[in-house]
């Protein structure tokens, strides 16, 4: 029956296996004249000259409050408690279930200390003392804003362009476009970094933030994990040696091979890929985790918990590790950001966690020479508010979603450091100066590892999907060498 089944040919399946038979054959005698690779034939030839190879994204869950940690207000002390209820009507902006009823909205100054540091003097909180070493190579922007005012609509906006599900993430996107540096292990690679305090209000997340949607699922990120091996069945079942493992795989290509053959369907050569990945990765990825190599110096700079499995400085490590080896891009993903409650407890513990981690992978990366053609993005997916949701006093408060005006920073890859960009008004709630939107974001992201957000496509549906979608992104070239 599978024969039988095998052998028809409809209509759909005739167009589709000429595509991949005489439009393949064509193809290569296209590459053979220009002297193109086969990688190269397949969509990763940049647009404009990139400034950058690979990137890391750095996603805080949750959304940092960029009033207590960028945006620095001082004269809002002065205005401690105020109410804001008729401030907020004249904005016109829907509130979250969570502060819609209250009674009022009670202005919460940030009560931490703000230093100047760098050259250029950029204010800095005092829950980021290493950040505040580093200032002079990074570029905060204080002027990004969303559409979403809920974590899970904005962290889908955030990494895959859109609210909607099904889409493309922009590690997907990247490795479709850009292809492998190294085909002993994926172009894309996620991790998980725990936090470290007990009471923080954790958002949960799916794998629809680093999954391929519509492109082909071997561009979908990879997940290492925390504790125990970094991928299930690194090692062969006892009994099982490479040799026969190697022979299992190739029988089950051939069987694949032939189906693709009948049928044209590209899922099949993403399974193919994906056991000979799975068999590559069972030499390459042990060394990739095995840390004892570092030198004492390099865990100082992380820190010390850069030895322990799981940790954020641990995943900065990694990620560096990863980068090193040909990873295109690695997305660190570190929860716990949403203070709707004691932010002042929560807050300073979370800023701890990822604070010298921080710092340790710009100055590692730096010292190796591959910071400026390593992108690195670090931000949450939205901000927060400037009044207080629930209870006030003088030393606690909490802060709810704000879509309209929150910090990021970036970093390498031509990115100008030592900067500011974007300006918020007295209260950090309304931007006043060169306004960011996450398309704007995306379309900067892709600019500088050289691929333009306008041509960079994938038809699906009968549309021509991208990553910045339909409404308009601009590159913003301002914060660039």
């Amino acid at each position: 029956m599978l024969a039988d089944y095998n052998a028809a040919v409809n209509r759909r399946q005739f167009f589709r296996k000429s595509g991949t038979g005489l439009g393949v054959a064509a193809l290569s005698s296209l590459m053979a004249r220009t002297g193109l690779s086969a990688d190269a034939m397949s969509g990763m030839i940049p647009h404009v000259a990139p400034k950058a190879k690979r990137a890391i994204y750095i996603s805080l869950i949750g959304a940092p409050s960029q009033i207590d940690l960028f945006d620095y207000k001082p004269e809002l002390k002065k205005r401690f408690r105020e109410d804001l209820k008729t401030y907020l009507a004249k904005q016109g902006e829907r509130l979250t279930g969570m502060t819609s009823g209250q009674g009022a909205f009670p202005l919460a100054p940030s009560i931490f200390k703000f230093a100047q540091h760098g050259q250029a003097g950029t204010w800095i909180s005092e829950l980021l003392p290493w950040h505040a070493k580093m200032v002079d190579d990074i570029c905060i922007i204080k002027s990004m804003n969303t559409d979403a005012i809920n974590h899970e609509p904005a962290n889908q906006l955030v990494y895959t362009g859109s609210m909607q599900g099904g889409k493309a993430s922009i590690g997907s996107w990247l490795s479709y476009g850009l292809g492998s540096m190294n085909k002993d292990l994926p172009d894309f690679v996620v991790l998980h970094a725990r936090h470290s305090s007990p009471h923080s209000n954790v958002q949960a997340i799916s794998s629809r933030l680093w999954g391929s949607g519509f492109l082909p699922g071997k561009h979908a990120g990879v997940a290492l994990r925390s504790a125990g091996d970094p991928v299930l069945f690194l090692k062969d079942a006892p009994g099982i040696s490479r040799e026969t493992r190697r022979q299992m795989l190739d029988g089950i290509s051939a069987m694949n091979e032939k189906s693709y053959a009948a049928l044209g369907d590209p899922e099949i050569q993403t399974r193919i890929q994906q056991y000979e990945m799975a068999f590559r990765m069972q030499s390459s990825v042990p060394e990739l985790a095995d840390i004892t190599g570092e030198p004492e110096h390099i865990h100082e700079l992380y820190g010390a918990e850069s030895k322990e499995r799981g940790t954020f400085a641990n995943s900065a490590l990694m990620a560096r590790r990863l980068l090193e080896r040909g990873v295109r891009y690695v997305q660190i993903f570190h929860r716990g950001w949403d203070q709707h409650g004691d932010l002042p407890r929560d807050l300073a513990s979370q800023a701890k966690d990822v604070d010298q981690g921080c710092y340790g992978l710009i100055q590692d990366l730096k010292q190796r020479g591959m910071l400026e053609d390593t992108l690195v993005i670090w931000g949450g997916e939205f901000g927060r508010t400037v009044y207080c949701q629930g209870g006030l006093s003088e030393t606690n408060y909490g802060r709810d979603h704000h879509p309209r005006a929150f910090s990021i920073w970036m970093a390498g890859g031509g990115v100008k450091g030592g900067q500011t960009y974007g300006e918020t008004d007295d209260m950090s709630y309304n931007i006043v100066k060169n306004p960011v939107h996450i398309r704007d974001l995306h379309a900067t992201i892709l600019h500088q590892l050289g691929l333009d957000h306008e041509r960079m496509t994938f038809k699906f549906q009968g549309l021509d999907q991208r990553l910045t979608g339909v409404l308009p992104a601009k590159i913003v070239r301002d914060i660039l060498v």
